[in-house]
């Protein structure tokens, strides 16, 4: 019979009260749910650190990859073994990102990335999954285009979070909710982290968070362009939740809007009667996929 240590003791006195919340160290598990049978499918948690935010100019200074299997129903078994690897960028690494990251120039002078294991582990993977997918997903495909081939899905985006009572989608606040902490901002450790919290129940829905992950990821989704809408109407797109595209990226200058297959149909008639005026006008529209989500070419 396993015995409960004293610390522990007074912790689940302080639970039994509601004037306290207690916290526990993240305890890494190998296996989350004991095989049952159950097919399952291979997912990579992947986090990276950077020297900034721009991939264009930016560099990766730290990867890590963990692996799991999952089921369908979003249920986590197995845990594998991390890779993680330094790297030595090509553009010096700030003050304030070492304050962020704790990672020095000294830390990571010579060091490379082996993009052979890179590959190996993401070759057998279904699903790349990152906590902010649109900031990891342009950088990771800079370093291989293995990560251009995979879907990819999105832990801080596609998990409805407000909708189960959370106020943030930060991974320190997420996980605090949840009743653990851990050592963040070192890739290994947030990949664990995320793990751990995509592994347990919601507190409204009681699914686990992997599950209503899944469910958003498969879901394709539609971006349309509202070209050449007249400037008049700009608050009206902004309420509606329209975003101005005003970069030179190889995308129209104007507002665009992303919304799901079912409400298509209803945008599309909302831009011709409300914005143009114009049953005939057929407004650009995308299909996108977990396969070009979060990436820069959509």
């Amino acid at each position: 019979m396993t015995r409960t240590s004293p610390l522990e003791t007074l912790a689940r006195q302080l639970e039994a009260s509601d004037d306290y919340r207690v916290l526990r160290r993240l305890q890494p598990r190998r296996v989350v749910t004991p095989p049952d049978g159950t097919p399952t499918r291979r997912a990579i948690f992947l986090d990276l650190e950077t020297t900034g935010l721009d991939p264009a100019r930016d560099e990766i200074i730290e990867i890590a990859m963990v692996p799991f299997t999952f089921s369908h129903d979003g249920r986590i078994f197995e845990i594998g073994e991390a890779y993680a690897a330094l790297r030595e960028p090509g553009v010096p690494i700030s003050a304030e990102i070492t304050a962020l990251t704790g990672i020095t120039a000294e830390m990571v002078a010579g060091r490379t990335v082996d993009l052979e294991a890179v590959r190996r582990m993401a070759a057998g993977a279904v699903l790349v999954i990152a906590h902010n997918a649109a900031f990891d997903r342009p950088f990771a495909e800079r370093l291989d285009p293995v990560f251009s081939t995979k879907p990819w899905a999105c832990s801080m985006a596609q998990v409805p979070w407000a909708e189960e009572g959370f106020e943030g989608t930060k991974l320190g606040y997420l996980a605090a909710r949840q009743g653990f902490f851990f050592d963040g901002h070192r890739a290994a450790d947030d990949c664990l982290a995320a793990i751990e919290l995509l592994a347990r129940p919601l507190p409204v829905s009681g699914m686990p968070a992997l599950a209503r992950l899944l469910e958003s990821a498969r879901r394709p989704i539609w971006r349309i362009w509202a070209e050449a809408a007249p400037f008049a109407l700009k608050d009206k797109l902004k309420a509606r939740r329209y975003r101005w595209n005003g970069e030179a990226n190889g995308r129209p200058r104007a507002w665009f809007i992303d919304v799901p297959e079912e409400r298509r149909d209803e945008e599309l008639a909302f831009l011709r009667t409300e914005v143009y005026g114009r049953d005939s006008l057929d407004p650009a529209t995308v299909r996108i996929t977990a396969y070009d989500r979060f990436s820069g070419r959509v």
